[in-house]
């Protein structure tokens, strides 16, 4: 694998560096950064990508440049093409939403009429920005003497202030369509190269000859478009209207790329390949519920709920820890043995399996909940409660005037419990 003579060098490694033969041995420099840089920036570079964390024992980054032979292999490099393919799926999204989403929903009979704007009002609107979006009794009281406004109107006002900063029905249902044709497209384009693939029966094949395994071009794909894909809802987060979850949703793309780009960069992609492919086995039955709920075929809403609610807790309680977490402590330990990166991708597995436990119970708390009632109420199957997206949905009761003038502080619905983002109107789902 050596280059031809003194000073020959070897193609990028999965690192990112550029290994030079010098003086008989070999070095290993960042791509970016010459023999000649400033020490302090190679040392860095150096220590992040310590090859005694990254690989297994007696394995460098060396072992892992492209061969002669034509074999390649994961590097670090390979992920940055994501970045402009993200740019690319957002201007698909853009264009998807305008002449498919849009269309169909006005089809319908979904309004792109958005909530009622508030009357203007340089006070209110002054406290509404400075102070506070939901006075309590005692500042009602003061803004009632100030402007001469009966409490309930001041109420009314912002609570239409409120709404008008969210986006509408239409605007939502073109975003969940988008959501559900990529999650949709992904998970099929997931099941039909794993089959194919001799680790999706045996998941030992994603150890045998590790880390010596080629990077083929379906396994590329399927990296890139998955990163680039959580990438693209990175960026779409700071043009789209900001909802109430915004930091804990850029959170969690920010971990699912960080996690994705993890196994690329130390070649775990094969049961890499297995785990994303598991957790979008659900993600468009939900998005499906929400559409159905939009257009309000409440009857199809309940039943895709459910098909989401079985295949969320079949995947991620059974399936991910027989199938998935079996083979990367276990089946891994017996054939290539552990080490420092080997104990963080694992722990890291392990977090999300705590994770799934408790979205697990949310889902189905809410369809227990939601079913109880239903029985209790006419002793007949009820709908579940309507599925809505509590980060933006417009507020209708006239709960929050009543309690908000008998001097109570008005309720709202900040959220807690979230999965994948949304909510019902009894919980709130907790976004994986």
């Amino acid at each position: 694998m050596v280059g031809a003579g003194l000073g020959a060098q070897f193609p990028p490694t999965p690192s990112g560096f550029r290994v030079i033969l010098k003086s008989g041995g070999l070095r290993q420099y960042p791509g970016a950064v010459s023999p000649a840089a400033p020490g302090k920036m190679a040392a860095l570079s150096a220590w992040f990508w310590n090859e005694r964390f990254w690989l297994p024992q007696n394995v460098t980054w060396a072992d892992l440049a492209d061969s002669e032979s034509g074999e390649q292999y994961p590097q670090a490099g390979h992920i940055l093409v994501a970045l402009p393919v993200a740019l690319g799926i957002f201007a698909v999204r853009l264009l998807f939403e305008r002449f498919i989403a849009k269309p169909c929903a006005l089809r319908l009979g979904i309004q792109s009429c958005g909530p009622r704007r508030a009357q203007p009002n340089a006070i209110l609107e002054k406290v509404f920005v400075s102070i506070t979006k939901c006075p309590d009794g005692k500042r009602l009281e003061g803004l009632s003497k100030q402007l001469d406004w009966d409490a309930r109107k001041i109420q009314r006002w912002f609570r239409h202030r409120r709404n008008q900063d969210k986006p509408s029905t239409l605007t939502k249902f073109c975003e969940s369509m988008w959501r559900f044709t990529f999650y949709l497209y992904i998970f099929s384009y997931g099941i039909r190269f794993l089959w194919s693939t001799p680790w999706f029966w045996d998941t030992r094949q994603c150890w045998y000859n590790y880390p010596y395994q080629p990077l083929t071009s379906g396994l590329y794909y399927y990296y890139i478009k998955e990163l680039a894909f959580y990438w693209s809802l990175m960026f779409s987060q700071f043009t789209d209207i900001k909802r109430k979850d915004f930091l804990i949703m850029f959170i969690h793309h920010l971990a699912t790329v960080g996690l994705i780009s993890f196994s690329y960069v130390n070649n775990m992609v094969r049961v890499g390949t297995l785990v994303m492919c598991l957790h979008d086995a659900s993600d468009f039955f939900l998005e499906a519920a929400k559409l159905t709920n939009y257009a309000k075929f409440q009857r199809l809403c309940d039943s895709f709920f459910m098909f989401f609610a079985f295949v969320f807790v079949t995947t991620r309680l059974i399936i991910y820890p027989l199938w998935i977490l079996n083979t990367t402590m276990f089946e891994s330990w017996d054939l290539i043995g552990p080490y420092p990166s080997w104990w963080l991708f694992n722990g890291l597995l392990l977090v999300l399996q705590i994770l799934h436990i408790i979205w697990s119970y949310l889902i189905l708390h809410i369809a227990y909940k939601a079913m109880i009632r239903g029985k209790v109420g006419t002793g007949k199957y009820q709908p579940l409660p309507v599925l809505k997206d509590d980060r933006s949905d417009v507020e209708s009761s006239s709960e929050e005037e009543d309690t908000a003038l008998n001097g109570t502080k008005a309720i709202h619905n900040n959220g807690s419990n979230r999965v994948n983002g949304h909510t019902t109107s009894s919980s709130q789902w907790a976004e994986e």
